[in-house]
């Protein structure tokens, strides 16, 4: 397994991530929304370069769009003392095994690819 495109979709994430929570301290400050441009710009060139090493756009993108909820929202209650409820907390779990499944799908589909190119 290449490390590289996950490490890519790291960066991806943390900085969509970086980028939305900033966003609500920028109604307070807007020199703020410079980070939040950046970390916005920032993501979506992750991203590019996640697609570009090869990672499936599905994979990428499941996983980009799940990280970026399930941390935004965990990060908003520490962060900003935003509720976290139980029913959340189903929801991010369903979330991540959504991602997980997509994942695992992902892997069975390129290995069959695999078999039939040898």
């Amino acid at each position: 397994m290449n490390a590289k495109p996950w490490l890519l979709l790291a960066g991806a994430i943390v900085s969509e991530v970086t980028a939305s929570l900033t966003l609500k301290a920028a109604i307070d400050n807007p020199l703020l929304y410079i980070v939040v441009g950046t970390g916005f710009v920032a993501a979506f060139a992750f991203l590019g370069a996640v697609l570009k090493a090869g990672m499936p756009l599905g994979v990428a993108y499941g996983v980009w769009g799940a990280m970026g909820v399930v941390l935004t929202a965990v990060l908003g209650s520490v962060v900003y003392g935003e509720p976290l409820t139980a029913v959340m907390g189903l929801g991010i779990a369903l979330i991540i095994a959504g991602v997980v499944t997509i994942e695992v799908g992902s892997e069975r589909a390129a290995a069959r690819v695999t078999e039939g190119a040898a």
